[in-house]
Protein backbone atom coordinates (compact mmCIF):
# COMPACT_ATOMS: atom_id res chain seq x y z
CA UNK A 1 0.00 0.00 0.00
CA UNK A 2 1.34 3.50 -0.78
CA UNK A 3 0.40 6.79 0.17
CA UNK A 4 0.93 8.21 3.82
CA UNK A 5 0.20 4.42 5.78
CA UNK A 6 0.42 6.35 9.15
CA UNK A 7 -2.74 8.62 8.03
CA UNK A 8 -4.76 5.67 6.61
CA UNK A 9 -4.10 2.97 9.22
CA UNK A 10 -5.07 5.94 11.81
CA UNK A 11 -7.85 6.33 9.84
CA UNK A 12 -8.33 2.50 10.28
CA UNK A 13 -8.31 2.67 14.08
CA UNK A 14 -10.31 5.20 14.50
CA UNK A 15 -12.98 4.49 12.16
CA UNK A 16 -13.50 1.17 14.19
CA UNK A 17 -14.13 2.81 16.93
CA UNK A 18 -16.44 4.86 15.75
CA UNK A 19 -18.78 2.11 14.04
CA UNK A 20 -18.47 -0.28 16.93
CA UNK A 21 -19.36 2.30 19.13
CA UNK A 22 -22.47 3.19 17.28
CA UNK A 23 -23.58 -0.76 18.08
CA UNK A 24 -26.08 -1.23 20.62
CA UNK A 25 -28.14 -3.87 22.10
CA UNK A 26 -30.63 -4.08 18.95
CA UNK A 27 -27.88 -3.87 16.17
CA UNK A 28 -26.07 -0.52 14.32
CA UNK A 29 -27.43 3.01 14.92
CA UNK A 30 -27.14 5.07 12.30
CA UNK A 31 -24.72 8.11 13.99
CA UNK A 32 -23.66 8.76 17.18
CA UNK A 33 -25.31 11.98 16.86
CA UNK A 34 -28.15 11.42 15.20
CA UNK A 35 -30.08 8.73 13.34
CA UNK A 36 -31.11 6.23 16.84
CA UNK A 37 -32.29 3.90 14.91
CA UNK A 38 -31.60 0.53 13.23
CA UNK A 39 -31.25 1.37 9.49
CA UNK A 40 -31.60 -1.31 6.78
CA UNK A 41 -29.75 -0.02 4.27
CA UNK A 42 -27.07 1.98 6.38
CA UNK A 43 -26.73 -1.14 9.21
CA UNK A 44 -26.33 -4.06 5.75
CA UNK A 45 -24.23 -1.86 4.25
CA UNK A 46 -21.66 -1.29 7.05
CA UNK A 47 -21.64 -4.88 7.32
CA UNK A 48 -18.79 -4.91 4.92
CA UNK A 49 -16.74 -2.68 7.15
CA UNK A 50 -18.09 -4.49 10.48
CA UNK A 51 -17.29 -7.86 9.96
CA UNK A 52 -13.44 -6.70 9.05
CA UNK A 53 -13.01 -5.47 12.53
CA UNK A 54 -10.86 -6.68 14.50
CA UNK A 55 -13.21 -6.32 17.65
CA UNK A 56 -15.34 -9.58 17.44
CA UNK A 57 -17.98 -7.06 18.88
CA UNK A 58 -18.32 -5.88 14.94
CA UNK A 59 -19.59 -9.15 13.76
CA UNK A 60 -21.76 -9.31 16.64
CA UNK A 61 -23.16 -5.61 15.64
CA UNK A 62 -24.05 -6.94 12.45
CA UNK A 63 -26.38 -10.13 13.64
CA UNK A 64 -28.27 -8.02 16.33
CA UNK A 65 -29.26 -5.69 13.49
CA UNK A 66 -30.45 -8.35 11.31
CA UNK A 67 -32.35 -10.17 14.25
CA UNK A 68 -33.83 -6.67 14.56
CA UNK A 69 -34.54 -5.84 10.83
CA UNK A 70 -36.65 -9.26 11.13
CA UNK A 71 -38.47 -9.00 13.84
CA UNK A 72 -40.16 -5.91 12.18
CA UNK A 73 -40.49 -7.18 9.04
CA UNK A 74 -44.15 -6.57 7.27
CA UNK A 75 -47.08 -8.49 6.57
CA UNK A 76 -46.26 -8.82 3.10
CA UNK A 77 -42.08 -9.35 3.71
CA UNK A 78 -40.72 -5.85 3.06
CA UNK A 79 -37.89 -4.99 5.39
CA UNK A 80 -38.29 -1.93 7.43
CA UNK A 81 -36.77 1.21 6.63
CA UNK A 82 -35.60 1.60 10.04
CA UNK A 83 -36.31 0.72 13.36
CA UNK A 84 -35.76 2.49 16.30
CA UNK A 85 -36.87 1.82 20.28
CA UNK A 86 -37.87 3.69 23.39
CA UNK A 87 -37.66 2.66 27.13
CA UNK A 88 -36.26 -0.58 26.30
CA UNK A 89 -33.93 -2.42 29.02
CA UNK A 90 -30.60 -4.11 28.05
CA UNK A 91 -30.38 -6.82 26.25
CA UNK A 92 -33.73 -5.53 24.03
CA UNK A 93 -34.23 -8.56 22.03
CA UNK A 94 -34.59 -12.27 23.11
CA UNK A 95 -34.34 -15.00 21.03
CA UNK A 96 -36.94 -17.81 21.31
CA UNK A 97 -36.53 -21.15 19.22
CA UNK A 98 -34.95 -19.38 16.47
CA UNK A 99 -37.56 -16.64 16.15
CA UNK A 100 -37.08 -12.92 17.47
CA UNK A 101 -39.38 -11.32 19.43
CA UNK A 102 -39.29 -8.19 21.86
CA UNK A 103 -40.42 -8.38 25.54
CA UNK A 104 -43.65 -6.95 26.42
CA UNK A 105 -42.22 -4.16 28.95
CA UNK A 106 -40.59 -1.95 26.53
CA UNK A 107 -42.53 1.65 26.36
CA UNK A 108 -42.42 1.87 22.42
CA UNK A 109 -41.55 0.76 18.79
CA UNK A 110 -41.12 2.62 16.59
CA UNK A 111 -41.12 1.28 12.51
CA UNK A 112 -40.57 3.93 10.18
CA UNK A 113 -43.36 4.82 7.62
CA UNK A 114 -41.94 8.09 6.03
CA UNK A 115 -39.86 5.89 3.55
CA UNK A 116 -41.71 2.85 3.60
CA UNK A 117 -41.65 1.93 0.10
CA UNK A 118 -38.18 1.85 -0.21
CA UNK A 119 -37.29 -0.87 -2.32
CA UNK A 120 -33.22 -1.29 -1.17
CA UNK A 121 -34.23 -2.35 2.31
CA UNK A 122 -35.03 -5.70 1.50
CA UNK A 123 -32.24 -5.59 -1.54
CA UNK A 124 -29.08 -4.60 1.44
CA UNK A 125 -30.74 -7.05 3.85
CA UNK A 126 -30.18 -10.59 1.40
CA UNK A 127 -27.34 -8.47 0.77
CA UNK A 128 -26.34 -8.67 3.88
CA UNK A 129 -27.30 -11.91 5.28
CA UNK A 130 -25.43 -13.38 2.14
CA UNK A 131 -21.83 -11.38 3.01
CA UNK A 132 -22.05 -12.45 7.08
CA UNK A 133 -22.36 -16.15 6.10
CA UNK A 134 -19.67 -15.96 3.47
CA UNK A 135 -17.76 -14.38 6.40
CA UNK A 136 -18.53 -16.52 9.12
CA UNK A 137 -19.47 -19.71 7.73
CA UNK A 138 -22.41 -19.87 10.44
CA UNK A 139 -25.02 -21.72 8.51
CA UNK A 140 -27.45 -22.71 11.33
CA UNK A 141 -27.60 -19.29 12.01
CA UNK A 142 -28.65 -18.64 8.14
CA UNK A 143 -30.95 -21.38 8.38
CA UNK A 144 -33.05 -19.83 10.78
CA UNK A 145 -33.50 -16.43 9.07
CA UNK A 146 -33.94 -17.77 5.91
CA UNK A 147 -37.82 -17.45 5.61
CA UNK A 148 -37.27 -13.74 6.45
CA UNK A 149 -34.65 -13.86 3.59
CA UNK A 150 -37.31 -15.74 0.89
CA UNK A 151 -40.41 -13.62 2.36
CA UNK A 152 -38.18 -10.60 1.33
CA UNK A 153 -36.91 -11.90 -2.12
CA UNK A 154 -40.74 -12.43 -2.71
CA UNK A 155 -41.80 -8.75 -2.09
CA UNK A 156 -39.13 -7.66 -4.40
CA UNK A 157 -40.83 -10.12 -7.07
CA UNK A 158 -43.57 -8.37 -6.61
CA UNK A 159 -41.94 -4.45 -7.24
CA UNK A 160 -41.21 -6.21 -10.63
CA UNK A 161 -44.97 -4.70 -11.70
CA UNK A 162 -44.75 -5.23 -15.78
CA UNK A 163 -43.14 -8.64 -14.96
CA UNK A 164 -39.85 -7.71 -18.00
CA UNK A 165 -37.44 -8.77 -15.38
CA UNK A 166 -35.91 -5.42 -14.03
CA UNK A 167 -37.58 -3.90 -10.53
CA UNK A 168 -40.08 -0.40 -10.84
CA UNK A 169 -38.86 1.91 -8.50
CA UNK A 170 -41.23 4.77 -7.14
CA UNK A 171 -39.56 8.20 -7.60
CA UNK A 172 -37.63 8.97 -4.45
CA UNK A 173 -37.46 5.28 -2.97
CA UNK A 174 -34.08 3.78 -3.33
CA UNK A 175 -30.71 4.87 -0.99
CA UNK A 176 -31.18 9.00 -2.22
CA UNK A 177 -34.83 8.78 -0.46
CA UNK A 178 -34.90 12.90 -1.71
CA UNK A 179 -33.64 12.32 -5.65
CA UNK A 180 -36.36 12.06 -8.71
CA UNK A 181 -34.86 8.13 -9.80
CA UNK A 182 -37.70 6.13 -10.83
CA UNK A 183 -39.10 3.45 -12.76
CA UNK A 184 -36.21 0.85 -13.99
CA UNK A 185 -33.58 2.55 -12.01
CA UNK A 186 -29.99 1.99 -12.41
CA UNK A 187 -28.90 1.47 -8.78
CA UNK A 188 -31.70 -0.68 -7.13
CA UNK A 189 -31.55 -3.10 -10.40
CA UNK A 190 -27.64 -3.80 -9.76
CA UNK A 191 -28.56 -4.53 -6.53
CA UNK A 192 -31.55 -6.95 -8.00
CA UNK A 193 -28.76 -8.66 -10.14
CA UNK A 194 -26.53 -9.32 -7.19
CA UNK A 195 -29.22 -10.58 -4.70
CA UNK A 196 -29.47 -13.69 -7.37
CA UNK A 197 -25.84 -14.16 -6.70
CA UNK A 198 -26.82 -13.90 -2.95
CA UNK A 199 -29.61 -16.42 -2.91
CA UNK A 200 -27.57 -18.78 -4.97
CA UNK A 201 -24.76 -18.92 -2.60
CA UNK A 202 -27.40 -19.11 0.49
CA UNK A 203 -29.29 -21.63 -1.24
CA UNK A 204 -26.40 -23.66 -1.82
CA UNK A 205 -24.92 -23.20 1.39
CA UNK A 206 -28.13 -24.69 2.83
CA UNK A 207 -28.40 -27.62 0.14
CA UNK A 208 -31.05 -26.39 -2.30
CA UNK A 209 -30.48 -25.69 -5.99
CA UNK A 210 -29.04 -22.22 -6.48
CA UNK A 211 -29.21 -22.48 -10.58
CA UNK A 212 -32.46 -21.01 -11.18
CA UNK A 213 -30.74 -17.44 -9.20
CA UNK A 214 -27.84 -17.92 -11.22
CA UNK A 215 -29.99 -18.04 -14.53
CA UNK A 216 -31.63 -15.00 -13.60
CA UNK A 217 -28.89 -12.88 -12.48
CA UNK A 218 -27.61 -13.49 -16.12
CA UNK A 219 -30.83 -12.06 -17.24
CA UNK A 220 -30.79 -9.58 -15.56
CA UNK A 221 -27.14 -8.03 -16.24
CA UNK A 222 -28.04 -8.56 -19.95
CA UNK A 223 -31.44 -5.93 -19.63
CA UNK A 224 -29.90 -3.95 -17.76
CA UNK A 225 -26.63 -3.47 -20.18
CA UNK A 226 -29.65 -3.73 -23.15
CA UNK A 227 -31.64 -0.65 -21.45
CA UNK A 228 -29.12 1.51 -19.59
CA UNK A 229 -26.02 1.45 -21.57
CA UNK A 230 -25.32 3.58 -24.49
CA UNK A 231 -22.21 2.58 -26.29
CA UNK A 232 -19.95 0.36 -28.31
CA UNK A 233 -19.13 -1.86 -25.17
CA UNK A 234 -22.51 -3.46 -24.92
CA UNK A 235 -24.07 -5.25 -28.73
CA UNK A 236 -27.92 -4.68 -28.26
CA UNK A 237 -30.08 -7.15 -29.74
CA UNK A 238 -33.06 -4.68 -30.72
CA UNK A 239 -35.08 -7.39 -32.39
CA UNK A 240 -34.96 -9.59 -29.26
CA UNK A 241 -36.15 -6.49 -27.19
CA UNK A 242 -38.84 -5.95 -30.21
CA UNK A 243 -40.27 -9.90 -29.67
CA UNK A 244 -39.81 -9.78 -26.07
CA UNK A 245 -40.03 -6.33 -24.50
CA UNK A 246 -41.16 -3.67 -27.16
CA UNK A 247 -42.09 -0.72 -24.68
CA UNK A 248 -38.05 -0.41 -24.49
CA UNK A 249 -37.91 -0.14 -27.88
CA UNK A 250 -38.73 3.88 -28.29
CA UNK A 251 -36.29 4.79 -24.71
CA UNK A 252 -33.71 2.77 -26.07
CA UNK A 253 -34.05 4.27 -29.91
CA UNK A 254 -34.05 7.95 -28.26
CA UNK A 255 -31.49 7.81 -26.11
CA UNK A 256 -28.94 5.94 -28.82
CA UNK A 257 -30.37 8.94 -31.21
CA UNK A 258 -29.84 11.72 -28.55
CA UNK A 259 -26.64 10.78 -26.81
CA UNK A 260 -25.04 8.41 -29.49
CA UNK A 261 -22.56 7.12 -26.71
CA UNK A 262 -21.88 7.34 -22.94
CA UNK A 263 -19.39 6.48 -20.83
CA UNK A 264 -21.41 5.38 -18.25
CA UNK A 265 -24.67 3.60 -16.86
CA UNK A 266 -28.12 6.38 -17.33
CA UNK A 267 -29.57 6.44 -13.98
CA UNK A 268 -33.31 5.44 -14.94
CA UNK A 269 -35.10 4.53 -17.95
CA UNK A 270 -38.69 5.42 -17.55
CA UNK A 271 -41.85 5.55 -19.40
CA UNK A 272 -40.15 6.73 -22.96
CA UNK A 273 -38.14 9.02 -21.58
CA UNK A 274 -34.70 8.91 -19.81
CA UNK A 275 -32.29 10.98 -17.78
CA UNK A 276 -28.58 11.58 -19.03
CA UNK A 277 -26.90 12.14 -15.31
CA UNK A 278 -23.87 10.57 -13.85
CA UNK A 279 -25.07 8.13 -10.78
CA UNK A 280 -22.00 7.14 -8.90
CA UNK A 281 -22.92 4.94 -6.66
CA UNK A 282 -25.12 3.40 -8.89
CA UNK A 283 -22.10 2.99 -11.72
CA UNK A 284 -19.57 1.86 -9.16
CA UNK A 285 -21.44 -1.02 -7.85
CA UNK A 286 -21.92 -2.06 -11.42
CA UNK A 287 -18.41 -2.56 -11.38
CA UNK A 288 -18.02 -4.29 -8.27
CA UNK A 289 -20.85 -6.73 -8.87
CA UNK A 290 -20.44 -7.62 -12.07
CA UNK A 291 -22.36 -6.04 -13.92
CA UNK A 292 -20.19 -3.94 -15.81
CA UNK A 293 -17.40 -5.82 -18.11
CA UNK A 294 -13.80 -4.53 -18.82
CA UNK A 295 -14.27 -2.15 -21.02
CA UNK A 296 -17.10 -0.51 -19.15
CA UNK A 297 -15.29 -0.41 -15.86
CA UNK A 298 -12.16 1.93 -16.85
CA UNK A 299 -14.74 3.75 -19.28
CA UNK A 300 -16.92 4.61 -16.01
CA UNK A 301 -13.38 4.92 -13.55
CA UNK A 302 -11.85 7.40 -16.52
CA UNK A 303 -15.18 9.43 -16.79
CA UNK A 304 -14.94 9.91 -12.91
CA UNK A 305 -11.25 11.09 -13.14
CA UNK A 306 -12.23 13.47 -16.16
CA UNK A 307 -15.10 15.01 -14.73
CA UNK A 308 -13.80 15.75 -11.66
CA UNK A 309 -16.49 13.39 -9.74
CA UNK A 310 -13.87 12.49 -6.85
CA UNK A 311 -13.27 15.93 -6.43
CA UNK A 312 -12.59 18.56 -4.05
CA UNK A 313 -13.47 14.89 -2.41
CA UNK A 314 -14.25 11.05 -3.34
CA UNK A 315 -16.92 11.47 -4.26
CA UNK A 316 -20.15 13.13 -5.71
CA UNK A 317 -23.25 11.39 -5.79
CA UNK A 318 -24.45 12.66 -9.04
CA UNK A 319 -23.00 14.72 -11.64
CA UNK A 320 -24.08 17.21 -12.78
CA UNK A 321 -26.42 18.27 -10.42
CA UNK A 322 -29.86 18.88 -11.08
CA UNK A 323 -30.67 22.39 -11.47
CA UNK A 324 -34.04 24.24 -10.81
CA UNK A 325 -36.00 24.16 -13.66
CA UNK A 326 -34.90 21.51 -15.30
CA UNK A 327 -36.92 18.56 -15.42
CA UNK A 328 -35.73 16.35 -12.84
CA UNK A 329 -35.96 19.32 -10.22
CA UNK A 330 -38.38 18.49 -7.63
CA UNK A 331 -39.87 21.17 -5.11
CA UNK A 332 -39.41 18.97 -2.31
CA UNK A 333 -35.61 19.44 -3.20
CA UNK A 334 -35.77 22.22 -1.00
CA UNK A 335 -36.82 20.53 1.95
CA UNK A 336 -34.58 21.44 5.19
CA UNK A 337 -32.46 22.98 2.20
CA UNK A 338 -30.80 19.62 1.57
CA UNK A 339 -31.24 18.90 -1.90
CA UNK A 340 -30.08 22.47 -3.34
CA UNK A 341 -27.67 22.18 -5.80
CA UNK A 342 -24.01 20.17 -5.27
CA UNK A 343 -25.48 19.38 -1.87
CA UNK A 344 -26.73 15.84 -0.23
CA UNK A 345 -28.43 13.46 -2.88
CA UNK A 346 -27.88 16.52 -5.66
CA UNK A 347 -24.16 16.13 -5.89
CA UNK A 348 -23.18 16.38 -2.42
CA UNK A 349 -19.93 14.16 -1.47
CA UNK A 350 -20.54 11.24 0.40
CA UNK A 351 -17.62 9.59 2.35
CA UNK A 352 -19.75 5.87 2.13
CA UNK A 353 -19.39 6.53 -1.53
CA UNK A 354 -16.18 7.11 -1.57
CA UNK A 355 -15.05 3.49 0.28
CA UNK A 356 -17.16 2.14 -3.12
CA UNK A 357 -14.97 4.13 -5.20
CA UNK A 358 -12.01 2.88 -3.62
CA UNK A 359 -12.95 -0.17 -3.90
CA UNK A 360 -14.06 -0.46 -7.51
CA UNK A 361 -10.32 0.74 -8.05
CA UNK A 362 -9.15 -1.92 -6.68
CA UNK A 363 -10.82 -4.19 -8.25
CA UNK A 364 -10.47 -2.66 -11.52
CA UNK A 365 -6.28 -3.36 -11.02
CA UNK A 366 -5.64 0.80 -10.66
CA UNK A 367 -3.93 -0.05 -7.02
CA UNK A 368 -1.72 3.02 -6.59
CA UNK A 369 -4.52 4.98 -7.40
CA UNK A 370 -7.03 3.25 -5.02
CA UNK A 371 -4.21 4.05 -2.38
CA UNK A 372 -4.28 7.33 -3.10
CA UNK A 373 -8.09 8.47 -2.73
CA UNK A 374 -8.03 6.09 0.14
CA UNK A 375 -5.60 8.70 1.82
CA UNK A 376 -7.50 11.44 0.51
CA UNK A 377 -10.99 9.82 2.03
CA UNK A 378 -9.11 9.76 5.23
CA UNK A 379 -8.62 13.46 5.10
CA UNK A 380 -11.63 13.97 3.81
CA UNK A 381 -13.39 11.56 7.07
CA UNK A 382 -10.34 14.29 8.86
CA UNK A 383 -12.65 17.07 8.77
CA UNK A 384 -14.95 18.47 11.31
CA UNK A 385 -17.52 21.43 11.48
CA UNK A 386 -16.19 22.11 15.16
CA UNK A 387 -13.58 24.74 16.29
CA UNK A 388 -10.35 22.71 16.81
CA UNK A 389 -12.39 19.58 16.14
CA UNK A 390 -11.05 16.08 13.85
CA UNK A 391 -12.00 12.96 12.76
CA UNK A 392 -15.83 13.46 12.55
CA UNK A 393 -16.47 10.78 10.09
CA UNK A 394 -19.28 13.17 8.48
CA UNK A 395 -22.49 12.17 6.82
CA UNK A 396 -21.61 13.98 3.56
CA UNK A 397 -19.54 16.84 2.14
CA UNK A 398 -21.08 20.20 0.01
CA UNK A 399 -19.87 19.26 -3.67
CA UNK A 400 -18.04 22.48 -4.16
CA UNK A 401 -16.36 23.70 -0.99
CA UNK A 402 -16.01 20.03 0.03
CA UNK A 403 -17.14 21.64 3.48
CA UNK A 404 -18.61 18.85 5.94
CA UNK A 405 -22.38 18.55 6.48
CA UNK A 406 -24.41 16.56 7.63
CA UNK A 407 -24.49 14.69 10.90
CA UNK A 408 -21.24 13.45 13.00
CA UNK A 409 -20.00 10.01 13.82
CA UNK A 410 -21.88 8.63 10.54
CA UNK A 411 -21.65 4.36 11.01
CA UNK A 412 -21.62 3.74 7.38
CA UNK A 413 -18.93 6.33 6.77
CA UNK A 414 -17.04 5.03 9.13
CA UNK A 415 -17.67 0.96 8.12
CA UNK A 416 -17.01 1.75 4.58
CA UNK A 417 -13.53 3.35 5.11
CA UNK A 418 -12.68 0.46 6.88
CA UNK A 419 -13.83 -1.76 3.83
CA UNK A 420 -11.56 0.67 1.80
CA UNK A 421 -8.64 0.25 3.54
CA UNK A 422 -8.83 -3.56 3.79
CA UNK A 423 -9.27 -3.62 -0.07
CA UNK A 424 -6.13 -1.30 -0.76
CA UNK A 425 -4.08 -3.48 2.17
CA UNK A 426 -5.11 -6.83 0.69
CA UNK A 427 -4.48 -5.52 -2.82
CA UNK A 428 -8.13 -7.20 -4.08
CA UNK A 429 -12.18 -6.43 -2.48
CA UNK A 430 -12.85 -8.54 0.40
CA UNK A 431 -15.67 -11.24 -0.25
CA UNK A 432 -15.86 -9.84 -3.96
CA UNK A 433 -14.55 -12.42 -6.41
CA UNK A 434 -12.89 -12.45 -9.17
CA UNK A 435 -16.23 -12.60 -11.72
CA UNK A 436 -17.75 -9.77 -10.13
CA UNK A 437 -20.18 -11.43 -7.68
CA UNK A 438 -19.80 -11.46 -3.93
Amino acid sequence: MTGSPDLTSAARQLAEGIVIGNGSSIGLLGSSTAYKQVWARDSMICTLGLMLCADPEGSEISRRSIRTLAAYQSRLGNIPHNVGFTGIPDPALVAHGGALHVGDDEAKVVVDTAHAGCIDNSLWFILGNDYVHRTDQDTERLRQVWPHIERAYTWLEYQDSNECGLLEVHEAMDWADLFANRYNSLWPNVLWFAVQRSMAAMSDALGQDGGPYRERARDIRFKINTLLWVGVEVEKDLDWVERHRKEWLYPIRLSTTVLQERPYYLPYMAFREYEDRFDTFGNLTAILFGVANEAQTHRILDYIESAGINQPWPVKAVYPAVQPGQKDWREYYRLRNLNLPDQYHNGGLWPFIGGFYVAALVKAGRLSEAARQLERLAQMNRMSRLPQGEWDFNEWHHGQSGRPSGFRGQSWSAAMYIFAHESVRRGVCPIFNPDGGW
